[in-house]
C-alpha cells in the first residue's frame, strides 16, 4: 500500500471507489459474495464466514439478522474510511500486507471498531498493529512525527486508544536521550586539564525541530508540554517554536499587509487559524529569561495586535519583552497600527504598557532588599545600566513618532513621563524629540508648549543642546531663559573650578538678569509693557553672549598658560581685574562697580520671578 495520509471525508468516495474496483482481485472468484460491506458510500463485494471468523463487531451484526439472512451491511464512521477497511478486510482473507508507520494508527483504530481483538481471535489485527507501533514506530522520532499527522484525522478515538501518548511520550524521550548526547559531545578538555563544556559548539541534538513544524497546532502544543516537563532545554524549546510560528504565519502574506485590511478582514475567515496559533506559540514560551530573542517576541506581539488576539496573551508579551527591554532595537518598537482614520501610524499604547512593566519591574527589583536599593543608586549597577539603555531607546522613539500629525500631546508626554527622572543623566534625546514634535505641531497653544516644554530638565543638556535651545525659537521664552540661565552658571563653575584659590563670590550673586529694576508700585500694566521691553532685550543680548563667551574661553586659555609660566600674585591680581570688567550681558554698573549689591541682587531676583510668571 502507498504510504499516503489520509484524506477528508469528501475524497473517500474516490477511495472507496478504487477500493471496489481492485476488491476482485484479491476476493474468492470461485465463491460467490454472500454480503455486501458499505464504508463511507463505498461497497465491497465479500463472504460472511472470513468477516465473522475475525470481526466480533461483523458476526454480532450478521448474528442480530439470521432469521433475515442479511446481505448488506453499513458501517457508519469507520475510522480511516474504505482504504483502512481494505486493509482490514485483507487480514480477514489471510493475504499478506505491509504495516508500516503511514497505517499503523489507521489499523489500530479499524480493529478497535471491528473488534479485532485478541479476545475473540488469536493474533488478530489489533495485536499486530499494537506490536508495530510499540517495537519500531516508538523507537524512532522520525516515525512517532508520522504517525501523530495520521492521529489528525483520528481523534479522539487515537486518544482513547493512547496512539497519541505513547507517540508524545516516544517523541520527548528520544529528544532528552539527543539532548544528552549532545552535550557529552562538546565536552573537551581545557589547557589545564579540567573538563569543561564547549559552549560555542553546534548544538547537533536539535536536529528535531524541523521535524515537529510539520504537526497540526493542538499535537505540537502537546509535544512542547510533554518536552519541558521532561527537561529539554529552554533554548531548544525556544528555537522549535521560531520554527514553528515562522512556518505557520508566513504562509499567507496578507497578515504582514495590514495596510490593505480591516481590523475585521483579519479575524475572520482563514486568520483565524493564525490567531490560534499564535496564542499558543505564547502559552508555550518558556519562562526563562532570554530563551526567545526578543525580536521574536515582538514579532509575536504584532501578529497578536494585528489578529486581535485574547487581552491576556498580549499582556503576557507585553511583560516578557518589558524584562528584556533593555536589548530591543528602535525597530522592535515601531509596532503599526490597524490605519484606521484618525489612528496614529504606530501603536503608542502598547509601547507604553511595555515601558510600564518595565518601570514596575525595576521598582520591584530595587524593594527586595535594601542591597539592592542601595545598588540601583549607583550607576554601575545592572538596573541602572538598563535605566540608561532604555532611557535612550525611549527618546529614539520619540523622535520617531513625533512627526505624526495625528499623535496627540498627552499620548506623547505619558511616553515621555513613564521613565524615572534619574534614568536620563543627559536629556540632548528628549529635548531632540521635544523640539520634532513642536516642529510637526505648531499650532499648539502657548500653554500646551510650557507644558511639553516642563519635561525637560534644561541643567541635563550639553553644551551643543544648550546652544541650539538657547537660538530655538519654537520654545518658549520661559524655557529661553532658564536654558541661558544655566549656560551662564555652567561657565561660573567651570571658572571657580578652574582658579580655586581666587576668592570667588557665590554664584547667585553674580547673575544679573536686567539693568533695570521693576518697582513693586507699578501698575499691572506698566509692568506687563516693561516686562515685554525686557523680554525683547533678552533676545538681542541671547546672540551677543555666544560671541561674548567665546572670547572668553579664548582669553581664559591664554591666562591660564601665562600663569603656568610666572605663578606670580601679581598677575592673579591683574586677571581678577580683567575679569570683573568683563559683563555677561555686556551691561556696565553705572556706578562703575563689577559686582551687584545686595539691593540690586534682590531686585533682580524679582525680575526672574515676574518674568517667569508673565510667561507662564
Amino acid at each position: 500500500m502507498d504510504n499516503k495520509r489520509p484524506q477528508p471525508q469528501p475524497q473517500q468516495l474516490s477511495l472507496a471507489k478504487s477500493a471496489r474496483q481492485h476488491c476482485s482481485e484479491w476476493i474468492f472468484r470461485d465463491v460467490p459474495s454472500d454480503i455486501t460491506i458499505e464504508v463511507n458510500g463505498g461497497t465491497f463485494a465479500l463472504h460472511k464466514f472470513p468477516l465473522v471468523s475475525r470481526s466480533w463487531r461483523i458476526r454480532k451484526l450478521v448474528a442480530e439478522h439470521r432469521d433475515s439472512d442479511i446481505s448488506r451491511i453499513e458501517l457508519l464512521n469507520l475510522p480511516g474510511g474504505a482504504e483502512t477497511f481494505e486493509l482490514a478486510a485483507k487480514f480477514c482473507y489471510g493475504i499478506n500486507f505491509e504495516i508500516t508507520s503511514a497505517n499503523v494508527a489507521q489499523l489500530c483504530c479499524v480493529s478497535d471498531y471491528l473488534e479485532m481483538t485478541e479476545d475473540f481471535s488469536k493474533d488478530n489485527l489489533g495485536s499486530r498493529a499494537e506490536e508495530y507501533l510499540e517495537s519500531i514506530v516508538c523507537k524512532s522520532l522520525e516515525m512517532c512525527v508520522e504517525v501523530l499527522q495520521q492521529c489528525e484525522n483520528l481523534l479522539p478515538l487515537a486518544d482513547e486508544l493512547k496512539i497519541v501518548s505513547r507517540c508524545i511520550d516516544a517523541i520527548a524521550s528520544k529528544a532528552c536521550v539527543e539532548q544528552i548526547a549532545s552535550s557529552f559531545s562538546r565536552l573537551e578538555y581545557s589547557s589545564s586539564g579540567r573538563l569543561h563544556m564547549n559552549r560555542q559548539g553546534k548544538c547537533d541534538g536539535d536536529w528535531w525541530i524541523e521535524d515537529l513544524s510539520v504537526l497540526r497546532i493542538d499535537l505540537y502544543q502537546r509535544v512542547m508540554t510533554t518536552m519541558k516537563c521532561r527537561g529539554v532545554r529552554p533554548e531548544s524549546i525556544g528555537l522549535s517554536l521560531m520554527n514553528y510560528a515562522q512556518k505557520e504565519l508566513t504562509k499567507k502574506h496578507s497578515l504582514w499587509n495590514p495596510s490593505s485590511q480591516t481590523k475585521v478582514d483579519l479575524i475572520s475567515g482563514s486568520h483565524g487559524h493564525e490567531q490560534h496559533v499564535v496564542e499558543t506559540i505564547v502559552s508555550l514560551l518558556p519562562i526563562e529569561k532570554l530563551a526567545v530573542p526578543i525580536n521574536f517576541l515582538f514579532g509575536l506581539l504584532r501578529s497578536a495586535v494585528m489578529l486581535d488576539c485574547a487581552v491576556a496573551c498580549r499582556l503576557d508579551l507585553e511583560r516578557r519583552i518589558a524584562s528584556q527591554l533593555d536589548i530591543a532595537a528602535l525597530d522592535d518598537l515601531l509596532i503599526p497600527s490597524l490605519r484606521h482614520a484618525g489612528d496614529t501610524l504606530f501603536d503608542v499604547d502598547t509601547v507604553h504598557r511595555i515601558l510600564l512593566n518595565f518601570a514596575q519591574q525595576d521598582d520591584s527589583e530595587d524593594d527586595m532588599d535594601d542591597a539592592s536599593v542601595i545598588e540601583s543608586d549607583s550607576p554601575h549597577s545592572p538596573s541602572q545600566t538598563a535605566l540608561f539603555k532604555v532611557s535612550k531607546l525611549v527618546d529614539n522613539y520619540l523622535a520617531e513618532i513625533a512627526p505624526d500629525s495625528n499623535l496627540k500631546l498627552a499620548k506623547f508626554m505619558v511616553i515621555a513621563e513613564t521613565l524615572p527622572a534619574h534614568a536620563r543623566t543627559v536629556q540632548d534625546g528628549l529635548y531632540r524629540a521635544i523640539d520634532i514634535y513642536l516642529k510637526a505641531h505648531q499650532n499648539l497653544s502657548d500653554s500646551d508648549k510650557k507644558k511639553l516644554c516642563r519635561l525637560i530638565d534644561f541643567q541635563k543638556l550639553s553644551q551643543e543642546a544648550g546652544a541650539h535651545a538657547a537660538q530655538n525659537e519654537r520654545l518658549p521664552l520661559q524655557s529661553m531663559v532658564q536654558v541661558l540661565y544655566f549656560e551662564q552658571l555652567r561657565l561660573r563653575n567651570s571658572l571657580c573650578c578652574s582658579y580655586p584659590d581666587e576668592d570667588h563670590k557665590p554664584v547667585q550673586q553674580s547673575w544679573r538678569i536686567s539693568s533695570g529694576a521693576l518697582s513693586a508700585a507699578m501698575s499691572p500694566r506698566d509692568n506687563y509693557a516693561s516686562l515685554r521691553r525686557e523680554n525683547r532685550e533678552l533676545k538681542l543680548e541671547l546672540a551677543r553672549l555666544r560671541m561674548r563667551l567665546n572670547d572668553l574661553e579664548k582669553e581664559h586659555v591664554c591666562m591660564k598658560r601665562d600663569m603656568e609660566k610666572s605663578h606670580s600674585r601679581k598677575f592673579m591680581s591683574s586677571f581678577s581685574r580683567k575679569i570683573g570688567k568683563l559683563s555677561f550681558f555686556g551691561l556696565s554698573s553705572s556706578r562703575g562697580s563689577s559686582s551687584p549689591s545686595k539691593h540690586s541682587y534682590r531686585t533682580d531676583s524679582k525680575v526672574i520671578e515676574r518674568t517667569c510668571a508673565s510667561t507662564d
